[in-house]
């Protein structure tokens, strides 16, 4: 089902771009953990992560792009992403805000029956670090 996956991955990045949480909650699991790209650490759950989304577009408009997908022989997917932050008016920001700023990172899915159950963000290099979009 890695083919299916990415399918849903892929309209989890429309949903974010345009800022339906709804859209993406669906296909999240219920006790999901997200990683937290503002303060670190990871937020649980559906309505952690729609507070901890709230909270971040209410500071800035971040766009994300994914450029490629990866399923690793671990069962996870991971999708290379340029981030970009923007003000709430749309204009390009330059510099960090809450631990956000504009760089390539990559994003690792775990996912169960078509949900994902975990979320990280890779920024370094160095593994699964628990800053996240």
């Amino acid at each position: 089902m890695p083919g299916s996956d990415i399918d849903i991955v892929k309209r989890m990045y429309d949903c974010f771009n345009v800022k339906d949480i709804e859209g993406i909650l669906a296909v999240l699991d219920k006790e999901v953990a997200w990683a937290n790209g503002m303060e670190g650490g990871h937020v649980h759950g559906h309505e952690a992560v729609r507070d901890y989304w709230t909270r971040q577009w209410a500071l800035v408009s971040p766009r994300v792009q994914p450029v490629a997908f990866q399923c690793r022989d671990d069962g996870a997917i991971v999708v290379e992403v340029v981030q970009s932050l923007f003000d709430l008016e749309g204009r390009p920001l330059d510099g960090q805000v809450q631990g956000l700023k504009n760089k390539t990172v990559r994003h690792i899915f775990r996912m169960d029956k078509g949900a994902v159950t975990h979320f990280d963000i890779q920024s370094d290099g160095s593994g699964g670090s628990p800053r996240g979009g």
